[in-house]
C-alpha cells in the first residue's frame, strides 16, 4: 500500500504480509518500491512492514524498529515537514538564560552529539538532585524545537506536584511555551509540551479525543523525557514507552555506578555509561552543591525490638497485661519489623525527637531548628510522631505538621514549608517529599524508615544538598546538612551495594494468573493423571483461558501482543505448557489480566496463598510458612462463628485447627479449602489494631560520619579502592605503568603506598582487606594488563612463523587470561583448561622445551613488572 499526501506524493510504503508470515519477509521488497519512489518524486517515502499483529518501521535514518501502530497522517506530515527544515545541532546555541553553568552546557552537547553525530533515539542524564536536571531537559527542548528536530515534547513524572513544579519551571525558562499539564487539563491538543504523570498518560493512550481519533497517536511526540528514568517505571508504565515511537530522554539522580544494568540497556548504553553524568560528588567538589554528615544512631527496640526478658519487673507486668491471650500467653519478642508498623513505642519516637532538637542544625542564632524532614513509615507513624512532638514541646504550637497524601490541600503545607519566615519546622511526610521538592533552607533529614532502593535513597538525600546563602543568622550560608539515620539506612547500602530488588510490576491478579498457569504445568506429569487432578486441570485451564477471551482488543496493551492473546484464547495452547510458554505468559500476558469486578482483594490474597500451599506440594515439599498462615487464618475465622456463613463451615475449620488435616494434605484438599472459605474472609477485620505502648528504649550507639561521596557510592575501603583504579588506569602515572607492564622504580611503589595507604585509607585498610599481598600485585588484579602490552611482550613467540596453530592457540590463552587478570604467578594451571585444549604442555612443546622456556621468561618478566622488582 502507498499513503499518499494531498498532492499525491507518497508519505509512506505499507508492506503487509499474511498473519503467519515473518514481517521481514517484505523488507527487500519494500525498500525496492523506496528505491523507485524516492527516483521519481526526490523524497524517500517511510516503510512500515506487518504480519497484522506486529509492525515495524524504517524511517530511512535509523535502524528498522518496532513501532505500535502505523503513523496518523498528521504524524507523517510533521515529520516530513521537520525534516525539511531541519539544521545540524552542532553548532546550535544553547540559551545562558536557561543553562548557565558548565556541566549543563555539556550535557546539552552531549545528548545533540548522541542524537546526530551518534545517530541514537536515547539518551540518559545522571544530575544530582540540585544541579538543574530540569532547567538542562528545558534547554534540550529549547534546542531541539529551534533546529526543528522536534515539535512536540512529552515530560513524564511520577507525581502530580512533580508534573505541576516542572510545568512551572519550563514556563520560567523557555518564553512563551505552549504548554499544557494533562492532569488538569485534557482539552488542548495544540500544546507543544505535554506535562504528564505516567498513569494520566497510560489512561490516555485507549482515550478517543473527537471525531479525529486519539487523543495522541503514536508519533504525536518527538521527544519524550523521563524524570527519574529506572527500570521500574518503564516496567510499570512500559505500555507508554511502547506506544510512543520518539526519541526518550531519561533523567535520574541516582550516581552512574548506582543505576542497574537493566536501565542502562533500556537506553542501550554500556553499564555505567551514561549520556552524561555530574554526580552529586562532583557537584560538591565545584560548590553547586553542599556535602552531608550523617548521624547514625542505633536505639536498642528499633535493633533488636522489644524483649520481654530486658524489661524491668513493672515493665513486664504491664508487658503482660498488654500482649497476654485470654490463656495467659504471650510472645517473647515483639519483632523489630513490627515496631511502627503494628506498634508504636512513646519513648523510641521521644528519644529520635530528642535527639534531633539537641543536634539539629539551628538558625536565628541557635534559637530554631533548621528546616527539617522527617521520612515515617507510613501515616498513622507521623500522626504519632506528631502527637509526642506535641506532647514533649508543647510551647512549639505549628512547629511540626505532617504532610503526605492523607492530607487534603497539602500542597499549600508544601508552600509554607517551603517559606523559610514561615512553619512548620518539621515537617513529617510519608512519601510526599521523598523526591522532587526543592526547599534550599532544609538543614535536617530523619530517616525514621528503612529505605532499600538505592535510587530513592539519593533522591531523599537530594532534599538537603542544595545551597542557601546567609543561612545561618543571616550571615552564613549553608555548609552542610546532617542526615540522622535511626534505621541502618547507610549501613545496609554499604554492605548491599545495588540495594534489594522492587516487587514485580504484575498486578495481583496477574499473578495469581502466572501461578495458575505453573500449576497447570506441574499438574501435566504422570503421577497427576487422576480423574480428580484431571478434572482440576481443566477447570483451571478453561478459566485461564476465559480469562484471556475477555481481554479488551481495543486496549493499547492488548494489541501489542496480540499474537500471544490470540495463541492463548484457545485450549490447545494449554495442551502440553512449557518453560517457554511460562516465560510468554509472565512477560506478554499475565500484566494484561483485567481486575475482576468488584473482586475482594481479601479472597484474591487468600487464593494467592493457598496456590503457594499447592504449588509447593507440586515439587514435593511444604509451604510451611504458608501453612501456618492458612492455619491462623481458620482460627481467626472461627472467632467469628457466630455469623452463618462461617458457622456452615465450622466442621472443615475444626479439622484445620484441630489436627493435622493440613500436614496430610493433598493439591485437591487445598483447593478444596480455598473455594470453601476464600469468601469468608471479607469477615475478617482488616488490619490487626495498631498499639500504643511505652517501654523504656535506649541509645545503643551513635556516630557522626562524614559523607562517603568518594566514587559516591557509600562504598568500604575495598570498593572505594578498585573502583579508583579501574577508572584510573590510564590517568594515574603509577597504575598507568602497570596497567602498560612497565616496570615500577623505587618512587613508583612509595607514591603506590601513599595512595593505597593514606588517600584512599590507612594501611589496617588495606591490610584488612587484602592481607600481605603486594601492591603491584592488587593493582594488576584489579585493573589488568592492557592488551597491547600483553601482546608486545609475546609479540616474539606470536610472530614465529614456526610455531603451528595449536602452539599459537596456547599463546593466545596466556594473554587473555594475563589481560584479564593481570598476571599468572601459578604456572601450575598451564596444565589446565583452556591452555590444554590444544593438547598439554608437553604435547605442544615436549620437541622444543626452548620455546616454552622463553614463554615461561616472558610470563615472569609480567609478574616482576608488576612487583617492582
Amino acid at each position: 500500500y502507498a499513503l499518499l499526501d494531498k498532492t499525491n506524493k507518497p508519505y509512506a510504503i505499507i508492506e503487509a504480509k499474511r498473519t503467519s508470515a515473518s514481517v521481514e519477509k517484505g523488507r527487500q521488497q519494500a525498500k525496492l518500491y523506496a528505491d523507485a519512489f524516492e527516483k521519481e518524486y526526490g523524497r524517500r517515502p517511510i516503510v512500515f512492514l506487518t504480519n497484522g499483529f506486529e509492525w515495524r518501521i524504517d524511517d530511512g535514518v535509523h535502524h528498522e524498529r518496532v513501532v505500535s501502530e502505523i503513523y496518523s497522517p498528521r504524524d507523517l506530515e510533521k515529520l516530513f515537514n521537520l525534516r525539511a527544515t531541519r539544521e545540524s545541532l552542532r553548532d546550535a546555541t544553547i540559551d545562558e538564560k536557561i543553562v548557565n553553568r558548565k556541566y549543563q552546557f555539556e550535557a546539552v552537547r552531549n545528548v545533540c552529539e548522541a542524537f546526530e553525530d551518534e545517530n541514537r533515539r536515547k539518551a540518559l542524564l545522571v544530575m544530582a538532585t540540585g544541579s538543574g536536571k530540569t532547567r538542562t531537559a528545558a534547554a534540550i527542548c529549547d534546542v531541539l524545537q529551534r533546529r526543528h528536530w522536534a515539535r512536540n515534547v512529552l515530560f513524564l513524572a511520577d507525581r502530580n506536584a512533580l508534573v505541576t513544579q516542572a510545568k512551572r519551571a519550563f514556563g520560567d525558562y523557555l518564553e512563551n511555551m505552549n504548554g499544557v499539564n494533562l492532569v488538569t487539563n485534557k482539552d488542548d491538543r495544540n500544546a507543544r509540551i505535554v506535562f504528564s504523570t505516567y498513569p494520566t498518560m497510560a489512561s490516555c493512550i485507549d482515550e478517543t479525543a473527537d471525531a479525529d481519533g486519539r487523543l495522541f497517536t503514536p508519533g504525536h511526540f518527538d521527544l519524550v523525557i523521563c524524570d527519574e528514568a529506572h527500570r521500574s517505571i518503564y516496567n510499570k508504565y512500559r505500555a507508554i514507552f511502547e506506544y510512543f515511537d520518539a526519541p526518550l530522554l531519561g533523567m535520574t539522580a541516582t550516581p552512574k555506578d548506582e543505576i542497574d544494568r537493566n536501565t542502562y540497556d533500556m537506553f542501550d548504553l554500556d553499564d555505567g555509561s551514561p549520556t552524561f553524568a555530574y554526580d552529586l560528588s562532583d557537584a560538591v567538589e565545584d560548590g553547586y552543591l553542599v556535602d552531608y554528615k550523617s548521624v547514625e544512631t542505633k536505639l536498642k527496640i528499633i535493633e533488636e525490638g522489644i524483649v520481654y526478658d530486658d524489661l524491668s519487673d513493672e515493665e513486664k507486668e504491664r508487658y503482660e497485661e498488654t500482649f497476654a491471650d485470654e490463656d495467659g500467653n504471650f510472645p517473647k519478642v515483639i519483632e523489630p519489623g513490627e515496631i511502627n508498623e503494628r506498634f508504636f513505642n512513646k519513648d523510641t519516637i521521644a528519644r529520635v525527637l530528642a535527639i534531633l532538637m539537641d543536634m539539629g542544625l539551628k538558625v536565628d542564632s541557635g534559637l530554631k531548628l533548621g528546616k527539617t524532614i522527617i521520612f515515617a513509615k507510613n501515616h498513622p507513624h507521623a500522626e504519632k510522631i506528631l502527637e509526642i512532638f506535641q506532647k514533649q514541646y508543647p510551647k512549639l504550637v505549628g512547629y511540626a505538621k505532617v504532610i503526605d497524601n492523607h492530607i487534603n490541600y497539602a500542597q499549600t503545607l508544601i508552600d509554607e514549608f517551603s517559606d523559610k519566615d514561615k512553619p512548620p519546622q518539621i515537617a513529617i511526610s510519608v512519601d510526599m517529599l521523598d523526591t522532587g521538592i526543592d526547599v534550599p533552607e532544609v538543614l535536617n533529614l530523619v530517616f525514621f524508615k528503612k529505605v532499600r532502593s538505592k535510587a530513592k535513597f539519593w533522591q531523599m538525600i537530594g532534599r538537603g544538598t542544595r545551597l542557601c546563602a546567609d543561612l545561618i543568622d543571616g550571615l552564613r550560608d549553608k555548609e552542610f546538612f546532617y542526615i540522622f539515620d535511626f534505621c541502618d539506612n547507610f549501613e545496609f547500602f554499604r554492605v548491599n551495594k545495588n540495594g534489594s530488588k522492587g516487587q514485580s510490576a504484575i498486578p495481583l491478579q496477574g499473578r495469581l494468573f502466572l501461578i495458575k498457569a505453573e500449576i497447570a504445568m506441574k499438574l501435566q506429569k504422570a503421577e497427576y493423571q487422576t480423574p480428580e487432578l484431571i478434572a482440576l486441570r481443566k477447570s483451571i485451564v478453561d478459566e485461564l483461558v476465559g480469562k484471556v477471551k475477555s481481554l479488551n482488543r481495543d486496549n493499547f496493551a492488548v494489541r501489542r501482543a496480540l499474537r500471544t492473546v490470540e495463541n492463548y484464547s484457545s485450549d490447545k495452547a494449554f495442551e502440553t505448557l512449557t518453560n517457554d510458554d511460562l516465560r510468554t505468559i509472565k512477560d506478554d500476558l499475565a500484566r494484561l489480566v483485567e481486575p475482576e469486578q468488584n473482586a475482594d482483594p481479601k479472597a484474591l490474597n487468600f487464593d494467592g496463598l493457598i496456590y503457594a500451599i499447592e504449588t509447593a506440594a507440586l515439587e514435593g515439599k511444604k509451604n510451611h510458612g504458608a501453612l501456618k498462615r492458612d492455619f491462623n487464618t481458620a482460627r481467626s475465622l472461627t472467632e467469628h462463628a457466630n455469623l452463618p456463613q462461617i458457622n456452615a463451615k465450622t466442621d472443615l475449620l475444626g479439622k484445620i485447627v484441630g489436627s493435622d488435616y493440613l500436614l496430610e494434605s493433598g493439591i485437591d484438599d487445598f483447593e478444596h479449602i480455598r473455594k470453601e472459605l476464600r469468601d469468608l474472609i471479607k469477615f475478617l477485620p482488616s488490619k490487626q489494631a495498631r498499639l500504643d505502648v511505652n517501654f523504656t528504649d535506649e541509645v545503643l550507639s551513635s556516630e557522626i560520619k562524614n559523607s562517603e561521596l568518594v566514587g559516591q557510592s557509600l562504598e568500604g575501603y575495598k570498593q572505594k579502592t578498585e573502583k579508583y583504579l579501574r577508572e584510573h588506569k590510564q590517568s594515574n602515572s603509577v597504575v598507568a605503568k602497570l596497567y602498560e607492564n612497565i616496570s615500577l622504580s623505587r618512587d613508583d611503589v612509595v607514591e603506590l603506598e601513599r595512595l593505597l595507604w593514606s588517600e584512599l585509607g590507612s594501611k589496617e585498610d588495606y591490610q584488612k582487606e587484602y592481607g600481605d599481598k603486594d601492591l603491584g600485585a592488587l593493582v594488576r588484579e584489579v585493573v589488568g594488563l592492557d592488551q597491547r602490552a600483553a601482546q608486545e611482550a609475546f609479540s616474539k613467540f606470536l610472530n614465529d612463523a614456526t610455531l603451528n596453530s595449536r602452539q599459537i592457540y596456547f599463546i593466545d590463552a596466556i594473554v587473555r587470561h594475563i589481560v584479564k587478570n593481570g598476571m599468572l604467578d601459578d604456572l601450575s594451571i598451564l596444565q589446565e583448561t583452556p591452555f590444554t585444549d590444544q593438547g598439554s604442555v608437553f604435547d605442544l612443546f615436549g620437541d622444543n622445551l626452548d620455546v616454552f622456556g622463553g614463554i615461561r621468561d616472558a610470563i615472569q618478566q609480567i609478574n616482576r613488572n608488576a612487583l617492582g622488582a
